[in-house]
């Protein structure tokens, strides 16, 4: 059986280095926060190349304190897309600010620049873009924008640890932007886990206030703040981890070219990593005309796929009360009819990607058989 997935089989590469990392925070007891975490942030920050890095208990945590470190409230209103994991959404929400979609490029499935502009007003505060599956979204024209009607821009980068854009890595393009450790993620906790990265240091300093209930020494609250303390045992397992990622990604890349390789003219339409971009692959994702049959046929035959996100956010039941109805976002909701995951993970064996490329060359002949 082949994985979508294979987080025991990277832990065994890596065992007595997270059993001893594991060990250090036990015998010092520092279970919230504490040095383990101080030394993840100077260093995830080095690697993202950012100034700042402060780490937190969730991407979704992560999301919702970008907002606030940057004065986003009730009356505001964040640009964001709809094709994406509904965290992204659901944080302007939280801010107390009214989330305004724009549609996506079919290509990389981010942020279409283009769509931008019609959608800001004079309540209009940031532009969140999603890098979503790895890939970064166009920063350069988004950027423009953003300076040009004096908003901010917070990535959220939680599927693109590592990813870059011009040469300038994610983390570090916009004013801020957050990260999301959870299990399955490039780079990935064992629990949950986030972060903030930003080269402002007056938003950093608020984001490390408000994760630990607004407190700017013990007792004394300078702000209504949160629990969003990252735990020490996640940044402890986290330093072990980052200092694999770059070769893990390097896998990952060289497992997506492969996947390219052996899918060439089998009917699926393969990722397209642009010029000037690195595309990391948290997801290796295909479309597909009929993408839920072949989901279908694909997991009989073993081969494990998934979806990654087939009802875009402005079409799901909690979120209705946003006001858009289908047919708003057509290329959000065509990818959501189309896109299907693949299994991509540094351990994964050559001939398990042979496979899963033979298995969908498989289906998509039958398929396009069973249609004529």
């Amino acid at each position: 059986m082949i994985p979508f997935l294979d987080l025991k089989a990277q832990y065994l590469t890596i065992k007595p280095e997270i059993d001893a990392a594991i060990q250090r925070v036990l015998e010092s007891s520092q279970f919230v926060l504490g040095p383990e975490v101080a030394e993840f942030e100077k260093e995830f920050a080095a690697y993202s190349r950012a100034r700042h890095c402060v780490a937190v208990n969730s991407g979704t945590s992560a999301l919702h304190l970008a907002l606030l470190a940057a004065d986003i409230g009730p009356g505001d209103e964040v640009i964001t897309v709809p094709y994406t994991f509904v965290a992204t959404v659901a944080s302007i929400i939280y801010a107390g600010a009214k989330p305004v979609l724009v549609d996506v490029e079919p290509v990389t499935c981010t942020m279409d620049p283009a769509k931008i502009e019609t959608a800001i007003t004079p309540r209009t505060r940031a532009i969140m873009p999603v890098h979503l599956y790895g890939q970064c979204a166009a920063m350069a024209p988004i950027l423009e924008i953003a300076r040009k009607h004096k908003l901010v821009v917070i990535e959220d980068a939680a599927q693109a640890h590592g990813a870059e854009y011009n040469g300038q890595r994610a983390g570090s393009i916009g004013d801020m932007a957050i990260f999301s450790y959870y299990p399955g993620k490039n780079l990935g906790a064992y629990g949950e886990g986030g972060a903030v990265t930003t080269n402002n240091d007056d938003y950093a300093a608020k984001v490390r206030i408000l994760r630990d209930w607004g407190q700017t020494r013990k007792y004394n609250h300078q702000f209504k703040g949160y629990n969003y303390r990252m735990e020490g045992m996640q940044g402890a397992i986290l330093r072990v981890k980052l200092r694999r990622l770059e070769e893990w990604t390097e896998a990952r890349r060289s497992n997506a070219q492969r996947y390219n390789e052996l899918l060439k003219d089998s009917g699926a339409e393969t990722p397209v990593e642009l010029k000037g971009r690195r595309h990391v692959y948290h997801q290796y994702v295909i479309r597909l005309r009929d993408r839920d049959a072949m989901h279908e046929a694909l997991n009989a035959e073993g081969i494990p796929t998934a979806i990654h996100y087939p009802i875009p956010a402005h079409l799901q039941p909690a979120y209705s009360d946003m006001g858009y109805k289908r047919g708003d976002f057509p290329v959000s909701e065509e990818l959501g009819r189309q896109v299907l995951s693949l299994p991509n993970y540094p351990e994964m064996p050559q001939e398990h990607i042979e496979q899963v490329a033979k298995a969908v060359k498989k289906v998509v002949a039958e398929t396009v058989s069973t249609r004529s």
